[in-house]
């Protein structure tokens, strides 16, 4: 989350928070929201079975389902993909290298690689 720097297109400082969160079922746990909602940001995450059953269980004292947009929900699997290619390098999947700058130097000639090979109009 450090290396998140989001320019702005007018003076400031560049957004280093999110503005959304898409996830899945592992990550519906009540903690993982309620650190979303303090910081401001967005979460999609599909509740688990169990969870909807315990709240329905509990009546009206279980709250409100939390919001889900299933259409940009959808959108995660579009970065699902792209991970799954990155993981096809070897050394991107192991992480041979030490020191993080020679992890992302993997990382992007591998992105090259991916790209020279498929280029997407």
């Amino acid at each position: 989350m450090d290396g998140i720097r989001i320019e702005r297109p007018g003076p400031g400082r560049p957004r280093t928070t999110p503005g959304h969160l898409l996830g899945d079922k592992a990550f519906s746990s009540k903690t993982i929201r309620e650190q979303c909602r303090r910081r401001g940001i967005t979460a999609t995450i599909p509740e688990k079975a169990d969870q909807i059953r315990y709240r329905a269980k509990r009546g009206s004292r279980g709250g409100r389902p939390p919001a889900f947009d299933s259409e940009r929900y959808k959108q995660r699997n579009t970065a699902e993909r792209c991970i799954n290619k990155l993981k096809s390098f070897r050394a991107v999947a192991t992480r041979y290298d030490k020191r993080d700058f020679m992890y992302q130097a993997t990382i992007d000639v591998a992105s090259i690689r991916i790209w020279l090979k498929d280029p997407v109009p």
